[in-house]
């Protein structure tokens, strides 16, 4: 009797033993599997942050490119209305030269008949 009751207790402890193993295991399991998620939550994070990061240089890099055109733009402008106040500074200098010459000549003309008047 005296045996039998601890052998029971013996098995009792041993049951006791494995059920507080098992436990342990399961947390073990539950937090191994916390890290991982957390682990997971991480880079995921990470992946957007990097994601966003990209889009964010992705869109300054097409507005800088737009104001780039733009300023192009604006120069070109700019350097076709030089031509054309150009072009027409150059007709009117072209303008007077030939007036000018015009009247040289007139005057010229006039000379030679006032002298020739003269000779009569």
């Amino acid at each position: 009797k005296e045996r039998q009751k601890e052998r029971q207790k013996e098995r009792q402890k041993e049951r006791q033993k494995e059920r507080q193993k098992e436990r342990q295991k399961e947390r073990q399991k539950e937090r191994q599997k916390e890290r991982q998620k957390e682990r997971q939550k991480e880079r995921q994070k990470e992946r957007q942050k990097e994601r966003q990061k990209e889009r964010q240089k992705e869109r300054q890099k097409e507005r800088q490119k737009e104001r780039q055109k733009e300023r192009q733009k604006e120069r070109q402008k700019e350097r076709q209305k030089d031509r054309k106040k150009d072009r027409k500074t150059e007709r009117q200098k072209d303008r007077q030269t030939d007036r000018k010459k015009e009247r040289k000549k007139e005057r010229k003309k006039e000379r030679k008949k006032e002298r020739k008047k003269e000779r009569r």
